[in-house]
């Protein structure tokens, strides 16, 4: 690597590194302007994305444990986000839906969040948008990957007694 690719490679972890802790940053205060905290809203953005899963399913989407995940439904149930049904195909399934009426402060949350994302895109001609988006989404790939690296690191680790 020539020493203007090895800067450039610098400079974009770095802005990585800040577009990641910015994002971590917006959703807390996602979390906050909801009631709710960072792992409710999460949580919350996880049963938006599926539609419908059941309490299990979010414990392995999120590693938390069942009883975690009990406690994160019980709020977002508090607070009129989510609801638990029934399944009709299996009644002693119970499934974890949202409530859409409900969603209206997510919606004025993420309603100009879009716009201004859309008003950035618009700064980019198609070809550098799908090259941004290539980018996006191995990067989402290597972070999956990595996760799951640290996620067998940690099971094979003995705690300290």
């Amino acid at each position: 690597m020539n020493g203007s690719k090895e800067k450039l490679n610098r400079e974009l972890l770095d802005a990585s590194k800040r577009l990641s802790t910015q994002t971590v940053l917006f959703h807390q205060n996602v979390a906050a302007y909801l009631g709710l905290n960072i792992t409710d809203h999460k949580c919350l953005d996880l049963v938006l994305g599926k539609g419908r899963v059941t309490a299990g399913q979010l414990a392995e989407l999120t590693k938390l444990t069942t009883g975690a995940i009990t406690s994160v439904l019980n709020r977002l149930e508090e607070a009129g986000y989510i609801r638990r049904v029934k399944d009709p195909a299996d009644r002693r399934v119970v499934l974890v839906e949202p409530v859409y009426e409900n969603l209206r402060p997510l919606h004025d949350v993420f309603g100009p969040l879009g716009e201004a994302m859309s008003e950035l895109h618009a700064r980019y001609r198609p070809e550098e948008l799908r090259i941004i988006l290539d980018y996006v989404d191995r990067a989402c790939q290597v972070l999956v990957r990595q996760a799951e690296l640290l996620e067998r690191k940690s099971e094979r680790q003995v705690p300290n007694k």
